[in-house]
């Protein structure tokens, strides 16, 4: 299960139920596959509903790495997301905001 207060989220991918987390280490990695430079400028693109695909699974990829699998952007090309695409965007979303959560916040 997926524990919001240490920043998991979710996600089934071709029908397993897989947690996701970006811990330092999957941050650190989505940093340098971003074109925007920036975590704060990614962030800014989900805010602003600006993202692309591309950011959606550079997000979900880190966030299967920070939650311990061994997988890269090739593996999910043809994988099945349960909920499709949208699901696959709150997820990364999710992450992010969650990321970057301050305590106490809700």
């Amino acid at each position: 299960m997926a524990n919001p207060w240490t920043g998991e989220v979710a996600l089934v991918i071709d029908g397993e139920r897989r947690v996701l987390k970006l811990t330092l280490g999957a941050l650190a990695e989505l940093e340098q596959r971003l074109e925007a430079g920036s975590l704060v400028d990614l962030v800014a693109r989900f805010e602003g509903a600006r993202f692309s695909s591309g950011d959606v699974l550079a997000l979900v990829v880190a966030g299967l790495r920070g939650g311990g699998a061994d997988v890269g952007a090739s593996d999910l090309l043809r994988a099945e997301i349960e909920g499709g695409p949208m699901a696959a965007a709150r997820a990364a979303a999710e992450l992010l905001a969650r990321a970057f959560m301050v305590p106490g916040e809700t």
